[in-house]
């Protein structure tokens, strides 16, 4: 049997499935970086994709592009041709997939928008510590994320009140 790749937004509105990946990358255009709210882009193909929860909205970011996204909460999911034919994939956001550890990107693209400070982020000091008032407020933290697996529903009953109207 053929592993299938799974992922979906943040709330759990919209899940795909796709029957294969093919070459995963981190865009830098200015584009990308707006479109994720990040430094960069990471996209990856994503071949016979289907969506097994709801369906993305979407952006036409260009005359020849659009990008897909949730519209509950507002979670990048696709970057995808306008019109797609069946042999070109659609590029799904490596964090909306279920495990993005099967999608390490292979290169970068678009480095004239490159931000000049990014080649130096992994030097950065790394904070080990957070303050007390942090912690205690951590710790009543519930998470209303999806999780990294399908679901046969979602939300489930009173987690979302309201939220999805």
């Amino acid at each position: 049997m053929t592993k299938a790749f799974t992922g979906g937004c943040q709330c759990g509105a919209v899940r795909f499935r796709a029957e294969r990946l093919g070459g995963a990358s981190i865009c830098h255009c200015r584009m990308c970086q707006k479109a994720f709210g990040g430094f960069f882009g990471p996209l990856v193909s994503g071949y016979g994709v289907v969506w097994t929860r709801g369906a993305p909205s979407y952006f036409l970011s260009s005359n020849l592009f659009r990008r897909g996204f949730c519209a509950a909460c507002g979670t990048p999911l696709t970057y995808e041709l306008i019109e797609r034919g069946p042999e070109n994939p659609v590029e799904l956001a490596i964090g909306a997939l279920d495990d993005p550890q099967v999608a390490a990107p292979t290169e970068q693209v678009n480095l004239h928008d490159k931000l000049p400070f990014f080649d130096g982020l992994t030097a950065l000091s790394v904070r080990r510590q957070i303050s007390p008032e942090l912690a205690e407020q951590r710790a009543g933290l519930v998470s209303h994320q999806h999780p990294d697996h399908d679901t046969a529903e979602w939300p489930p009953a009173g987690h979302y009140e309201g939220l999805h109207a």
